[in-house]
């Protein structure tokens, strides 16, 4: 984390050599295990497959020993070379990870290479002891904020989790608290477009974060507000901003028109400009 802050949830930041940031979410043991099983079924599919083809073509050819040798043979690969394969032609992802929607990036944020896919794959043999319990893989999970196993520190990669695509549009709150904060809010108060687009990509996201990190984020924009509309000290900072969402994007007003940004907020815009030439937007009666 940059500036040695306290991690609070699993996102992480890596900032490039050309000082851009990027944020991850890291995949932990529970989201990686379905996909660990979901290959281990596809791996099995494929043998059986490749079982019932190799017996049928060579075991009436009066060639059983060469079809079990075969299977033994597509045994061996499937063991040895299907994640490292997967994740050098996937860009870090096998059948399972796709479907769990994680990836396997190196620690710079970076797309792996064949050589990084191929050693994190053949060390999960040490990963997988003793007794292919994992026991040893977990551990070392457990003792990094980044739950690398032995054969990503080796490898030097991690898995994160592919983020969604964001909702465009309204998000709905249900909250009753924030119905209440959202009618002590004065009436005239409007926000001005960079605090809209503010409000949106935060209460778009807010389900994806972690307590203490909505309170960190919410902190910055909603105590300033709190202050402004006289609100109590203990107000939940993170319904205050709902709140303020919900006000001016959901509520319909008789005299002004909340102007929404079109596109998804997280967008980059495509000129300077962008935000500005957008058109008012109706919202509709919650």
């Amino acid at each position: 984390m940059p500036n040695g802050a306290a991690q609070l949830d699993t996102r992480i930041e890596i900032v490039t050599p050309e000082n851009i940031a990027f944020q991850y979410r890291v995949a932990g043991p529970f989201r990686r295990l379905p996909a660990y099983l979901l290959d281990a079924v596809f791996r099995a599919l494929i043998i059986f497959a490749g079982g019932l083809i190799f017996g049928l073509t060579l075991g009436f050819s009066g060639l059983p020993g060469l079809s079990i040798g075969l299977i033994l043979i597509l045994w061996f690969a499937l063991s040895w070379f299907y994640g490292g394969l997967f994740e050098t032609f996937w860009n870090g992802q096998t059948p399972g990870k796709r479907l769990m929607r994680i990836r396997v990036v190196s620690i710079d944020g970076q797309p792996i290479n064949g050589i990084q896919a191929v050693l994190r794959n053949f060390l999960r043999e040490v990963d997988a002891q003793p007794f292919y319990l994992f026991q040893v893989g977990l551990l070392s999970a457990m003792m990094n904020d980044r739950f690398q196993r032995l054969g990503d520190l080796a490898a030097g990669t991690m898995v994160v989790v592919e983020e969604g695509h964001w909702l465009r549009g309204l998000t709905q709150i249900g909250d009753p608290e924030v119905a209440r904060l959202a009618a002590q809010i004065p009436v005239n108060y409007l926000p001005k477009r960079s605090l809209a687009r503010a409000l949106s990509a935060y209460v778009e996201r807010r389900g994806s974060f972690a307590w203490g990190r909505r309170l960190e984020i919410a902190r910055h924009v909603a105590e300033p507000l709190r202050e402004k509309f006289n609100l109590p000290p203990n107000t939940n900072l993170d319904l205050l901003l709902c709140a303020l969402y919900y006000r001016t994007f959901i509520t319909e007003r008789q005299d002004e028109e909340p102007i929404v940004p079109s596109g998804s907020p997280f967008a980059e815009p495509k000129n300077p400009y962008a935000f500005a030439e957008a058109k008012p937007w109706r919202s509709p009666t919650c």
